[in-house]
This record gives structure tokens, sequence and C-alpha cells, in this order.
């Protein structure tokens, strides 16, 4: 269905209702204590919760190359913090500030630290309402966990936002025009981890030149695909897209998306007769990719996720 987001006038286009939300904004100071939760194959992870609230939980899973420190990360977490809620951004493995200890890393289909995270606080707080938003590649891992837990997932409700449904295409797509400077931007800082990660363990990785990676494709055939066992990066972009596993979800779910995202085309996002009874597809015109940036004028932005999804879990939690 047709979202209600309206963009700022001043703030028009795709790219720069992209831009604005990462590079202009102040975000919000958010007071955070750190928890390290270690995992069963002997790595960790480390999550950041608000200091203030109580009562439901909600978990945060960044995009990629995200933390806690992104301001759409912050932004949601003052929102929950307002409804008197707990929040916790989850960091993918090495996204923290310190590097993770194995020879592997995160990406788009690796469900697995999400389930460990959920079980853990199902076990601590058995009667907690709990809920789960994902933004950008933290929106497919969450999508792709929901529909293989199905009835499974203990949560109460989930919201995903501007996710790469289909990852061969989010890739082709981030390799065209104006969208290789998030490219750009993005491979920078892989690159520049796997090189640290490289001078500390020894990694299975056959290629030296990591400068030579210059697309997403190429990328994840020489280092997301050996890294975590898939055989190139068509079995990896096939086996990760959530697209797939959106009929299985069982948990309420609501998606935010944006027809100009530059992350991705028009034809990734899922259709009605792929989505399951339990999730409601909320597609806008504008809002590019995790941006959604309204308000009369530039000094006084609103950020229309902080307000559209705080409102979607109150209805659950």
């Amino acid at each position: 269905m047709d979202g209600c987001f309206q963009p700022a006038w001043w703030c028009r286009g795709p790219h720069a209702q992209t831009l604005w939300a990462r590079l202009a904004r102040r975000p919000p100071e958010i007071r955070f204590w750190r928890e390290r939760l270690e995992l069963p194959d002997g790595d960790f992870i480390d999550l950041d919760w608000s200091e203030n609230g109580s009562g439901p939980i909600v978990i945060v899973l960044h995009g990629l190359e995200g933390s806690s420190d992104s301001p759409y990360a912050r932004g949601l977490m003052h929102a929950i913090e307002r409804r008197g809620w707990r929040g916790v951004v989850m960091h993918f493995r090495g996204c923290s500030g310190e590097p993770n200890r194995l020879a592997r890393s995160y990406h788009s289909g690796d469900t697995g630290d999400l389930s460990c995270f959920v079980n853990t606080l199902r076990h601590r707080e058995p009667r907690t309402p709990l809920a789960v938003v994902g933004f950008s590649l933290g929106g497919n891992v969450l999508l792709k966990w929901l529909g293989k837990a199905g009835g499974g997932a203990p949560l109460r409700s989930a919201v995903a936002v501007s996710v790469p449904y289909v990852l061969d295409c989010a890739a082709d797509r981030l390799n065209q025009g104006f969208s290789r400077l998030y490219q750009w931007q993005l491979l920078r800082s892989l690159r520049r981890n796997v090189a640290e990660k490289r001078k500390r363990i020894k990694l299975p990785l056959k290629i030296r030149d990591l400068s030579s990676l210059r697309s997403f494709r190429g990328f994840d055939e020489h280092v997301t695909a050996p890294l975590h066992g898939f055989d190139g990066a068509d079995h990896y972009y096939t086996v990760s897209s959530s697209r797939q596993y959106l009929k299985d979800i069982v948990v309420p779910t609501l998606l935010l998306h944006a027809r100009d995202d530059p992350f991705m085309t028009e034809e990734a996002v899922p259709g009605p007769h792929e989505l399951s009874d339990a999730v409601v597809l909320e597609l806008s015109t504008h809002g590019g990719h995790v941006g959604f940036v309204t308000g009369a004028w530039p000094w006084r932005a609103r950020y229309w996720l902080e307000q559209r999804i705080p409102r979607y879990l109150e209805q659950y939690l």
C-alpha cells in the first residue's frame, strides 16, 4: 500500500533525502551502557543499551557498516526512550569499534547472532514484550530470520526499513550512476576493516590487492563468500535475500520503503502476493534510503521514521 510520508519541500529527491539524514543531521545525545554477549562459536557481539526506560525491549539492527553512532539508530533510540521502553542496538560482528575474534565478519543473511541474542533475552526475561527494528542490511537479516522461524519467533512485532530484498539487484543498482558514491564510501570502510583484520589473523582469502575490489559484487565474490562458506557472490545473494521468506512470517511486521530508494530498483520491492497475512508494506513515493525527512524548515527537520515506527510498535507492546 502507499505510505503516508510526504518529503520536506526543501529536501526533495532520493539523494537529498538519503544524504541529509546521514550528513546534515545532528543526532540526539543518548547515554548507552555496553554489554558484551559471548557467542557459542567463541566470538562476541556488543550491545548498546539505553540507560533510561523500562518494560518492553526494542532491539535495533543497524545497516551495513553502521553502529549505535549512526544517526538513524540514535534517533530511533531517542524515540524509544520517549515511549518509556528499553532500547538496545545490537552490533553485528566487528561493528562496535573493536574487531571480532574469528576469521569471519557479518553479512546480509546471517541470522544466527540475532537468534542467539533473542533467545538470551527470552531466557532472562521470559515475560517481557520484545520487538525488533531493522534498517537496510539489518532489516534483511530480520526478515530472513522471521521467515525461517515462523511461529517460533518470540516477538510481539517487527519493523524493517529500506530493505535490499533482492541482494543482487541492490549490488547492481549501487554500481550505477550517482549511487556509486554510496558504494564507494561503504566499500572503503569494508576494505579497511578487512585489511586491519589481516594484520591480526590469517584470513582464508585468495585476493591480495583489496583496492581492486571496486564493486559490491566483486567484494562479495572475493571476500564475503569465502569468509562465510558461500560458493560465490551469486550463491550468497540467492541464499541470503529476504524476499523469498516474507510469505512465511507470522509475527506482525511492518515494511517501510520508498519507491525512489537509490540503493535498489523498484522491481526489488515485493508484491502483495509475496507477503503473509502478518506483513504490511507501506510503500512511499519518496524517502530515499533510510531518509524520510520532513518538516517545515531545514533547521526544524523532522524524521518521519521516528514517529511511524513507535506508533506501529505500541499496538503490540
